[in-house]
């Protein structure tokens, strides 16, 4: 969720081991994402974005006057996940809340316009949709800037009859799909008791749970696979990393015995991101592309979409965070909340193959 493609301490020298005949096991891989359904348990949130030119100075106070130009809202936190799998092709099952406001009404119309399932996607006057709005100023001729940030939460987490809700909409959904996503922002709407309560009713059987929480990451048993980046797991274990890989290696085996984990990978800014495997060493993944970054609004969002896609389709905990690692170059070249599609990733792997770097 933290930028995926943050300010790195220090550059490491790029030794890489390439493995062309990798890439062709990607492309089937990806290739298969339409024939799969991941359930996505999230948060819901609307990311705005308010676009103004520079027109003057205030005489009121030392700041910027913008002249309003343009305002889009787009699926952002877990809805940004749901959308980014929808456009990777993957038949996606959301799940959360939305208020009965001007920003929930814009999610749904997205997801409908996309041919996105919306019944699982509560709907309540008492909820207050979480609005990220972003104002960006610049001029006819540059490039547009954030200014400032300004974010609308609910007063308080769902009620216990909503949250009856989102627990047997999960269920219903995620019992006829090949993954569950749980995008945790902290709001509410996916919560380690309801994952919990999926577990211990047997109504999850087989299907694999990948999650990526903000703030509790911790707090969750039976998740088969996690995207934490480095700043939640040196957060969550009380550590600091730096670029000790040791100290990373140390960190991730840690994650994955304390959490019962199948896999796990962690991303790392510019440094790019470590797959954990239960049964294998851990695996040093470079980023793909430029790292002079556009934005990384959402990153984290496309990562777990794109792992969980290729996780469900059957890839292995490498493969499934070549993917990722992939989609995430992708979309931080992007201007905004954005997504990756199936055919931009399928290029990309045409492009170049995939690597690791040896320790």
């Amino acid at each position: 969720m933290f930028p995926l493609f943050a300010d790195a301490v220090a550059v490491q020298p790029i030794i890489m081991t390439k493995h062309p005949k990798e890439g062709e096991r990607l492309r089937k891989i990806v290739e298969a994402f339409p024939k799969i359904t991941v359930t996505v348990l999230g948060d819901m949130v609307a990311d705005e974005f308010v676009f103004g030119e520079i027109s003057r100075v205030s005489r009121e106070a030392p700041v910027l006057i913008l002249k309003h130009r343009d305002r889009a809202v787009v699926p952002g936190g877990g809805a940004n996940a749901a959308n980014n799998l929808a456009d990777l092709g993957v038949n996606v099952l959301p799940v959360g809340i939305v208020g009965d406001d001007e920003p929930g009404r814009l999610l749904l119309k997205y997801f409908r316009h996309k041919h996105i399932a919306v019944s699982g996607v509560l709907k309540d006057k008492s909820y207050t949709t979480v609005t990220k709005t972003r104002i960006l100023a610049g001029m006819t001729h540059t490039a547009r800037q954030q200014v400032v940030r300004v974010d609308r939460e609910p007063a308080e987490a769902p009620n216990s009859h909503l949250t009856r809700e989102l627990y047997l909409a999960a269920r219903n959904y995620a019992h006829a799909s090949d993954a569950l996503l749980v995008s945790d922002y902290g709001y509410g709407a996916a919560t380690p008791a309801i994952v919990t309560a999926l577990r211990e009713k047997g109504k999850l059987g087989s299907v694999p749970v990948v999650l990526d929480s903000r703030y509790r990451m911790l707090q969750y048993a039976g998740i088969t696979a996690a995207t934490p980046n480095e700043p939640e797991v040196e957060e969550a274990l009380g550590i600091r990393i730096g670029q000790d890989w040791n100290k990373l290696t140390s960190a991730g085996e840690q994650l994955m015995v304390h959490m019962s984990l199948q896999s796990l990978v962690i991303t790392r800014g510019r440094d790019g991101m470590v797959a954990f495997d239960r049964n294998h060493k851990p695996v040093d993944i470079p980023i793909v592309g430029s790292d002079e970054v556009a934005d990384v609004t959402g990153a984290g969002d496309t990562v777990i979409a794109a792992f969980t896609a290729a996780f469900a389709a059957g890839a292995t905990t490498e493969e499934a965070a070549q993917v990722a690692n992939y989609a995430g170059g992708i979309v931080v070249m992007k201007r905004g909340t954005a997504t990756v599609s199936r055919e931009e990733l399928l290029h990309a792997l045409d492009q170049s193959p995939p690597a690791t770097r040896p320790h």
